[in-house]
């Protein structure tokens, strides 16, 4: 993917990414593998916790962005949606996978998109626990500063495949999924956001998810694509047009068609 912007506006952009989840981070850790009272947000539905965190991390993420980008529109999953004029809009998840947050397991990150005209530009991916930051912007990806890559797969009989519960998904959708599961090697549950993280890193293969939002996706798919690796919805689409939230994420450009024509 090339870049609509200058190359060192999208490096001061990126490193701002990475400000703000030094700010999330100062917020997370104080709670994390602490006692902390949850919220079911759903309220006797599916199990939605919110904690804290969650909601002091966004606050956090919020500030900075207003001090140094008062334009910019804003979309978090905690807070009322900002709507501005301006092109630029930070897409902002500030626990993704609070279920293992608040069970003591870290696989949760801090997930912070930038988006242009509505597509993906930039993404970060933040564990500040173990002390991984994924981070993706066009034509690159890195952890930790160094650069990674997706990994070669040309099979679907040798690779990893990954969702975070097939419980989640539709009667629609699950038999696609148990097809796809049939055809792989080895399946990975319960990782949240760090499942594409790893993916982009070159140690598994196949991400497939489904009633995703957009702030549980924004910041995936520059990371993803950074690496070499492909993001769409399940029908190829691309993430404006994912109307029932089923992420596709295949590390191997040479295994998508054949991952499409089963879940497709």
């Amino acid at each position: 993917m090339s870049s609509p912007l200058p190359a060192s506006e999208i490096e001061t952009l990126t490193a701002f990414a990475c400000r703000l989840a030094d700010v999330a981070a100062e917020v997370t850790l104080k709670y994390f593998k602490s006692p902390i009272s949850v919220t079911d947000k759903a309220a006797g539905a599916v199990f939605d916790p919110v904690t804290a965190a969650d909601r002091g991390a966004e606050e956090a993420i919020r500030a900075v962005i207003e001090s140094e980008y008062p334009d910019h529109a804003i979309f978090g999953e905690e807070f009322p949606r900002k709507v501005t004029d301006s092109r630029f809009e930070w897409i902002l998840d500030p626990v993704d996978g609070t279920r293992a947050f608040i069970s003591g397991l870290p696989t949760w990150g801090t997930l912070i998109a930038l988006m242009y005209d509505g597509e993906p530009l930039i993404g970060v991916i933040d564990q500040p626990y173990i002390k991984e930051r994924y981070l993706g912007w066009p034509g690159g990806a890195s952890l930790n500063g160094a650069p990674i890559h997706t990994r070669a797969c040309p099979n679907l009989d040798k690779a990893t495949v990954s969702t975070t519960d097939p419980a989640l998904f539709s009667a629609e959708e699950r038999p696609l999924f148990d097809a796809l599961l049939g055809k792989t090697q080895l399946v990975r549950y319960g990782l949240d956001c760090y499942a594409y993280a790893v993916l982009s890193a070159g140690h598994m293969d196949i991400v497939v998810e489904a009633g995703l939002k957009p702030y549980d996706m924004a910041a995936l798919i520059p990371v993803v694509r950074g690496a070499g690796g492909v993001a769409t919805d399940w029908d190829g689409r691309e993430m404006g047009e994912c109307p029932r939230g089923r992420l596709l994420a295949v590390g191997d450009p040479a295994l998508y068609d054949a991952v499409r024509e089963i879940l497709g």
